[in-house]
């Protein structure tokens, strides 16, 4: 009896767990998934789910396909790989900021996305959907980074968190003239920004499974991930996909964003190519990330010229610059954040409030703009360019640098902002408060920053920098 005790009780605890309410097997494109149990009582996760087939062999340089699907339930635990990349010298300044890459799996394998829910399996909650999107300039980064560990507190507020994954560099965004050739839709180049919008079509398809609205998407990036967010809200690709977006030190209107004309980038690296012998296709999917990057250094040190490696201008995914088509009209008509930091890599005040005003005429949604200028403690950097993602995601145990009580409660702010502004379009939740939308009557930032051991939240007109801060 004690042995078929112990053989009926695993059993048992299987048939509990496949009835768990909390956190049911899921029907999702591909196959059946379940998530594993977080630290926030209710928060269910799931990690490292395919958003599309693996882009290598024949499949690199390709639009994202299909999922491939599975047999089975997937236990979706851990993180997918994050994209190939040469990452940060762990004693650069942001190498000892992030402290990330020590044991992070690199491949190109690598299009997955990871959901935080606390409405797993309830299809008929509606809950408003974040999507995130990583920066690094397009060439490194990941959506898991431990400064960007923020899918708990999001979801405990009632928004289910999507972060992805995407191509980057010489495998994201490489033009060809042969690339253009065989592509049905003749391009090359925006591998990572295609990657992106299928993320966000998977989501848009599957997230009712995890408790979200799918037609309640807002989409949020820092750096090159805001310049992202920016070309899928201007991507005829995305029509009708996205109801809000923030950009977080992503510039506004009146920069080159979001990119080049193909033609330029793909005959620049064509030339590249060229230089080694590389002529056929075969020749150029046979080698590998390492040789890749150690021919784009040994062109960029012998002919002085670079790769040409961001988004393209190429009539199908991209039809113009980002400020063009908003001038156009022809951006995505939602609620929008646009900001950045008091020491950032340049200042964006001009283009942040321009990009507003011009809302304004455009449209009846509004747009709010922000600055970051909380200085940093720990050394004189200040408000540096990402400082912000450690109080977005209210991250701050992950850090080394010594925060205070007020930075926590800074944080929780911010935290409350944006996950107002993807429920309700107003980061001030559903009644009126003190941030106001960018206006030409209301011509005003919202200043985040500490003094003594409160946060502050100011509306500026300027914006006058609090304490030390001052623009790069």
């Amino acid at each position: 009896m004690k042995k078929l005790s112990i053989l009926i009780l695993p059993l048992i605890m299987m048939v509990m767990s496949s009835c768990d309410h909390s956190n049911p097997v899921l029907t999702i494109e591909g196959g059946k998934v379940v998530g594993v149990e977080t630290t926030t009582k209710g928060i269910v996760a799931y990690k490292g789910i395919p958003f599309a087939a693996p882009p290598v062999g024949d499949l690199r340089w390709k639009e994202p396909q299909p999922v491939i699907p599975w047999e089975g339930v997937m236990t979706a635990d851990s993180f997918g790989a994050a994209a190939m990349q040469v990452t940060w010298d762990p004693n650069s300044f942001y190498g000892r900021e992030w402290r990330a890459s020590g044991s992070v799996p690199f491949s190109e394998d690598c299009l997955y996305l990871n959901v935080w829910t606390a409405a797993a399996g309830q299809t008929d909650k509606k809950l408003p959907v974040a999507m995130w999107i990583h920066g690094g300039g397009y060439r490194e980064g990941f959506g898991f980074e431990p400064e960007m560990d923020g899918g708990e507190d999001w979801a405990s507020r009632g928004v289910v968190f999507v972060s992805v994954t995407y191509r980057l560099g010489v495998l994201g965004f490489l033009s060809h003239p042969l690339l253009s050739e065989e592509s049905p839709n003749r391009i090359s180049g925006n591998y990572g920004l295609m990657d992106q919008a299928a993320a966000l079509k998977w989501i848009q398809k599957n997230i009712a499974q995890f408790g979200g609205d799918p037609n309640n998407i807002m989409i949020f990036g820092q750096s090159a991930g805001a310049g992202s967010v920016q070309s899928l809200c201007a991507s005829p690709q995305t029509k009708g996909l996205i109801s809000k977006a923030i950009s977080m030190s992503g510039g506004g209107l009146g920069d080159r964003r979001p990119g080049m004309p193909l033609d330029t980038a793909q005959m620049a690296n064509k030339a590249m190519m060229d230089f080694f012998g590389k002529t056929t296709l075969e020749a150029m999917r046979a080698l590998s990330f390492d040789e890749l990057t150690q021919m784009s250094k040994e062109y960029a040190d012998t002919t002085k010229k670079r790769l040409m490696l961001g988004p393209v201008i190429d009539n199908y995914f991209l039809t113009g610059t980002f400020s063009d088509l908003a001038r156009a009209d022809e951006i995505a008509d939602v609620p929008y954040i646009f900001g950045f930091t008091a020491n950032d890599m340049f200042d964006m005040r001009q283009a942040v409030a321009d990009f507003c005003l011009l809302r304004e005429e455009k449209s009846d949604k509004p747009a709010y703009a922000y600055l970051f200028s909380r200085q940093l403690p720990g050394d004189s950097t200040g408000a540096f360019h990402s400082a912000d993602l450690w109080y977005v995601f209210h991250s701050l145990r992950h850090s080394w640098r010594p925060f205070t009580k007020a930075d926590d409660s800074l944080s929780l702010k911010i935290v409350d902002c944006w996950t107002n502004f993807t429920r309700f379009g107003n980061p001030n939740g559903q009644d009126e408060g003190i941030w106001t939308p960018y206006t030409t009557a209301t011509p005003e930032f919202m200043i985040f920053d500490v003094a003594r051991d409160s946060a502050i939240c100011k509306m500026t007109r300027t914006p006058e920098f609090l304490g030390a801060a001052k623009l790069q």
